[in-house]
């Protein structure tokens, strides 16, 4: 934690989250089914988050850009919403736009919802499987309380997909050989050796897109800490010790010895 008692993330290793990596296989699969077409992955945090780019490229993703910028710092749900939107704002001429349902940070499963609603575009939440796009519309399974349902939704349109959707497919051998050395400029030393300067230069989609707050257009004062009205008053290490076990029988004594404990401790009632 940092002193502003935000998560540093810089200290982290970049992991690709869990139902991001179901929509990746849902994106993927309109790729096949559609020629032409094609699939970035876009993604907000420090410079090591480029790993999650490669891990989309490795899978068959065609390009990435990575939001990295200390004004990006600290966002909770809404400034996170914020920059994705401007940046897909920036990105233009998007159909499709997937993610998974929620972070496994926050498991609030807001962010999805909130770019939709500051682009303007169509929403479709709990998405197991899109089962066809064509004639400008997309055909949709979800997987609600209570059953599943099939929805018909117009282009373009935001789609958040369960973790209980289909698994993401593993890397791709040749890819990872391609794309291996792919990085952001952020990710890269200040001084390369003269193989690697030549590398980057031979091959241009080694070089991913780093954009900045500046760079999407975006208002500072609604990205990261500053745009952020969740404020975090303080975070506790919780260590669970093990408690006295006791046995009870069927007994109806037993069993009304239970619920006096229960309502005193006022666990019930």
């Amino acid at each position: 934690m940092t002193a502003e008692g935000t998560v540093n993330r810089a200290a982290l290793p970049a992991i690709f989250n869990p139902d991001d990596l179901n929509a990746l296989e849902q994106a993927l699969r309109l790729k096949e089914q559609n020629p032409g077409s094609t699939v970035g992955v876009l993604t907000m945090g420090p410079p090591r988050a480029g790993e999650i780019i490669r891990q989309g490229l490795y899978r068959g993703a065609d390009t990435g850009w990575l939001l990295t910028d200390r004004l990006f710092a600290g966002a909770d749900t809404l400034a996170t919403s914020y920059a994705l939107a401007t940046a897909i704002r920036k990105i233009g001429d998007v159909d499709i736009v997937i993610g998974g349902r929620q972070a496994i940070d926050g498991d609030t499963a807001q962010v999805g919802p909130q770019v939709a609603q500051k682009l303007g575009l169509n929403q479709v939440t709990y998405a197991e499987e899109i089962l066809n796009v064509e004639d400008g519309k997309a055909t949709i399974r979800r997987h609600i309380d209570g059953g599943v349902e099939t929805v018909v939704a117009p282009l373009p349109v935001v789609i958040t997909v369960n973790g209980s959707a289909a698994p993401c497919r593993p890397c791709n051998a040749k890819l990872v050989m391609k794309y291996k050395y792919a990085t952001c400029p952020m990710e890269r030393s200040a001084e390369l050796d003269s193989r690697m300067e030549k590398l980057y230069a031979d091959r241009d989609y080694l070089t991913l897109n780093q954009w900045s707050v500046a760079d999407v257009d975006g208002d500072a004062s609604q990205c990261g800490l500053a745009g952020s009205p969740t404020k975090v008053k303080a975070v506790q290490n919780i260590v669970f010790q093990a408690k006295e076990a006791k046995t009870l029988t069927a007994s109806d004594a037993d069993v009304e010895s239970l619920i006096k404990e229960l309502l005193e401790e006022k666990i019930i009632g």
